[in-house]
This record gives C-alpha cells, sequence and structure tokens, in this order.
C-alpha cells in the first residue's frame, strides 16, 4: 500500500525514541476495576538516567455496564471476550482522549501510550507449569482511534520468559524512588498487594505480591449490599468493627503467605471464595449479604487486619542487613484508614507513609509505570526485574500497535 513501508514505521519510531522530552501517556485499570487511571507524564532519558514529571492525571470511571462485563469475563465465551476486549480499547482509547484534552494538548502533542490493559485472569507458573496471563483492552483499537503509537500487554514476554508477569513496577519503584541513603519498601495497595524493596543499587530490587490488597474488603462490601457499594469509603466500617483474631490467624495460614518469591496472586485467590471463606472463619457463614452491619463491621475490620498483617509479614522475605528506612503507599488502599493505622502499628518505628511524601500522587503512581515501561520499550531496553518476577531473562516488555 503507498505510503506504508518499514522505513515509515522505523523512521516514526526512531524519532520517538529521539524526541526530548518525550511526553507518554501511561494507562492503567487494576483488580478493583474501578475505572481507568491515566497519567501524563514528561520523560527525559532512559534507564538510570530517567527523569520524569507527572503533567496531569485523571481516573476515569467505567460505566456500570462495562464495569458489570469485566466482573463476569472469567467465566466468559470467546465471543463474548472478543468484543470486550475491542470495548475496552475503545474505553482506554477514550480515556487517552479525556486527560490529553484536560491537559491542554491535542493527540499530536503526545509520542507515546503505554497500556497495561485489564487483566481478567492471571495464573502464575507453577512447578514445570507455565503461567498464563490475560489482559484486554486491544492497544491497536488505542493506536487508531487516538492516532498515537501505543505498547500494550506488557505481562506477557515476562511469562514467556518463565515469570509471573508480576509484579511489573519494580523497575519504575528503582528508577524514582531510589535513595543512596535510605532503603524504602514501596508499598501498593491496589485490589492485590504488592512491595517493592529499593536501595540504591537495581541488583538489590526484590519485589512480590504481598496478599490481597482492597480485594478482600471491597468484595465484603459488595455481597453486604448486593452491589449497590463497591468500597469501604476511608475505612470507615473497617474502623468501627472489632477484628476476629482467630479469623486472622486461620486466614494467614493459606499456603500462598508462606510461599517464597518470586511469586504473585490475583483475585482468583484472593477474590470472592475467600471473602466467603473468611466469612466462615469468623463464625458468621458463607451469605455475607444476610448478615447485620454489625457483623459486616466487624468482617471488615479482619479484612484491614489481614491485609496489614500480610505485608508485615511478608518482610521476612527481604534482606535483613539493610534494613527499611519508610515505607510509602500508594494505590486506593492508601485512603483507608483501619489498613494505614494496622501498618503503622505494625512497622513501628519504620515511619509509613503516603507516596506523596515521595513528591508523587499515590492514585497515579501505576499509570506513571506504564507511561515509563513504554518510554523503556521503546528504547529498547528491558522492563522487566528478573528476581521479582521469576523470568529467567529481562526482556523487553509490550507490543507495538503503530495507528497508522
Amino acid at each position: 500500500m503507498p505510503g506504508l513501508s518499514a522505513s515509515r514505521l522505523v523512521d516514526r519510531l526512531s524519532a520517538i525514541a529521539a524526541a526530548e522530552p518525550r511526553l507518554i501517556l501511561g494507562l492503567s485499570s487494576g483488580t478493583s476495576f474501578d475505572g481507568i487511571d491515566a497519567a501524563l507524564v514528561s520523560v527525559v532519558g532512559r534507564g538510570p538516567e530517567l527523569e520524569a514529571e507527572l503533567v496531569h492525571f485523571a481516573c476515569v470511571p467505567f460505566d456500570d455496564a462495562l464495569r458489570s462485563r469485566i466482573a463476569r469475563s472469567r467465566g466468559a465465551r470467546g465471543p463474548e471476550l472478543a468484543r470486550l476486549n475491542f470495548d475496552l480499547g475503545t474505553a482506554f482509547a477514550n480515556a487517552a482522549l479525556t486527560v490529553i484534552a484536560e491537559s491542554g494538548r491535542t493527540p499530536s502533542d503526545v509520542h507515546l501510550v503505554g497500556s497495561h490493559g485489564q487483566t481478567v485472569y492471571h495464573e502464575p507458573p507453577e512447578g514445570r507449569r507455565g503461567g498464563v496471563t490475560l489482559q484486554l483492552g486491544d492497544g491497536d483499537v488505542i493506536a487508531a482511534a487516538t492516532g498515537i503509537v501505543t505498547v500494550s500487554d506488557f505481562r506477557t514476554a515476562d511469562v514467556a520468559a518463565g515469570g509471573s508477569g508480576a509484579p511489573l513496577i519494580p523497575l519504575v519503584d528503582w528508577l524514582l524512588f531510589r535513595d543512596v541513603e535510605e532503603v524504602r519498601l514501596l508499598l501498593n495497595l491496589g485490589g492485590i498487594a504488592n512491595v517493592t524493596y529499593v536501595t540504591g543499587e537495581l541488583s538489590d530490587v526484590r519485589a512480590f505480591d504481598t496478599g490481597p490488597g482492597n480485594a478482600l474488603l471491597d468484595e465484603i462490601v459488595g455481597q453486604a449490599t448486593n452491589g449497590r457499594e463497591r468500597f469501604d469509603r476511608d475505612g470507615r466500617r473497617a474502623q468501627t468493627g472489632r477484628p476476629n483474631a482467630g479469623a486472622v490467624e486461620e486466614f494467614l495460614s493459606h499456603p500462598y503467605f508462606s510461599l517464597a518469591p518470586p511469586k504473585s496472586t490475583g483475585k482468583e485467590t484472593f477474590g470472592v471464595e475467600a471473602a466467603r471463606e473468611l466469612a466462615r472463619l469468623c463464625g458468621l457463614g458463607e451469605t455475607i449479604g444476610e448478615l447485620a452491619d454489625t457483623e459486616v463491621d466487624g468482617l471488615l475490620a479482619t479484612a484491614a487486619l489481614i491485609t496489614a498483617r500480610s505485608v508485615f509479614e511478608a518482610i521476612r522475605f527481604l534482606p535483613e542487613e539493610l534494613p527499611i528506612g519508610r515505607v510509602a503507599v500508594s494505590g486506593g488502599g492508601v485512603r483507608n484508614q483501619a489498613v494505614m493505622s494496622a501498618l503503622a502499628d505494625l512497622f513501628s518505628p519504620c515511619p509509613v507513609v503516603s507516596l506523596s511524601a515521595l513528591g508523587m500522587d499515590p492514585d497515579a503512581k501505576e499509570a506513571v509505570g506504564f507511561a515509563l515501561l513504554a518510554n523503556e520499550t521503546i528504547a529498547g531496553r528491558p522492563g522487566n526485574v528478573p528476581a521479582a518476577t521469576g523470568a529467567r531473562r529481562q526482556v523487553v516488555l509490550g507490543k507495538l500497535s503503530p495507528g497508522f
């Protein structure tokens, strides 16, 4: 076809890689699937010399119908998944265009999009069985709608190299938040909680999923209210309730918590069935929708303590010779005061702070992360940390959609 050639593509990618600064839009939707986080980031350099500045951030909510389809996706048939893949691509593209417009830019000002997509299934490797992962929100749809070169589907390359495909933000944590004088633990409380242990040296980085973040809490609220509410705002109900200490101990006997990293998990393990199991351990039966308000509050208090305890107890897998100077928390869970209060008590005297103390909007970090991973991809640099994911080697992440 006239005008479409290998040299045109190479020239376009080379121009993006050479631009200084590059304006990159990161898109992410986590396991809570509340909406799409979109971060416009100005980037100079790559690798250890990288410098990044958040230009604009917003969360664009999913409409109720799309959210329901995501929730049902694990049991969906091929045609339903195919349609959802394209519809999510459109939703991600619309979120990108919204944030670009809010920032006062146009799509032609943006060099690159890095889109994580929406995870609908994630199964880490076990024994000889390789892992599998599936993120929907097709990159070609995003590129076609925005006209911007798009990097998407970041996890698959790591899984193909024998890794878990998670967590993927450790490199970004090290690039942005390393400090030669302080060891830092970067904690992200999304649906699943994950930690990154950061020193001044990339070789020291350790990262893994610790277990549930908001997943149990959100699931309990959803079941208790028959879907009318999706989360415990600011952890108010959990703060009102009294945790069941016995149930906490029994739940934490789950084999995942004693499994040494690298490891990752998802709502397949800490979602619907886990919430029902926790209710059973609390002596409340398994029908959360029939519980009294005070019983739900106690169940939420128990889940909040489980989240905090599972994070704190995970530090046994980290190097002892370099003690943690502070814990910096990002993700929606940073607003859950029941979880944050429990973390502060457990980690004391080590301070537990919002990521804002390190100069980053705690809601924006994951989206910023995928912008920066796209930056590494366009430079031909690996984006995974094998010590975190278990991959056999470093690999360049993502699939490229040229947009023309």
